[in-house]
């Protein structure tokens, strides 16, 4: 049955400070299929692209409705990456449970504001917040943070993205 859903389109960031760490954020709350684990809350920003949106146009929308930060600039893209889901036992009527997981291409870019333009809590586009705390981490460490599904992929976008670092 999972294997007839489809991977739902999303975009990953990997911010860049100007250190070579990347920003990291704690989720704090399930999503439906996209749990989270004790110990593996990290995750670097991401989240869906709309119906006929650009996925460079994408991603700095989820990287300010999820951060706050639009000051960044691009560095380079990954192809196309995908992980399925967990199994989800919740309500079908979800909107991530018609999916199977995500189809995501990830974006490096370098920060070019300020710490205090970083504010994860406060609500952007009618969207709720995902995470209560941020920090800057090595790119290197995150796939260590992030839930088992994900794992895989973010070990690709460091591997794609160690020249940006």
């Amino acid at each position: 049955m999972t294997e007839e859903k489809p991977y739902r389109p999303n975009v990953g960031v990997a911010l860049f400070n100007a250190s070579g760490h990347v920003l990291i954020g704690r989720r704090f709350r399930d999503d439906g299929p996209e749990i989270i684990l004790p110990g593996l809350e990290w995750q670097m920003p991401q989240g869906g692209i709309d119906e006929a949106e650009n996925p460079r146009d994408a991603v700095m929308r989820e990287l300010w409705e999820e951060t706050g930060v639009s000051s960044a600039d691009y560095l380079g893209e990954t192809d196309w990456l995908a992980y399925d889901f967990p199994p989800f036992n919740g309500p079908q009527s979800h909107r991530l449970a018609k999916f199977r997981g995500q189809r995501q291409k990830w974006f490096a870019l370098r920060f070019t504001g300020d710490d205090h333009e970083v504010d994860p809590l406060t609500p952007r586009n009618g969207q709720p917040p995902e995470f209560d705390q941020w920090r800057w981490e090595r790119l290197d460490r995150v796939a260590d943070l992030v839930v088992p599904f994900r794992r895989e992929v973010y070990r690709e976008v460091a591997r794609r993205f160690a020249r940006f670092v």
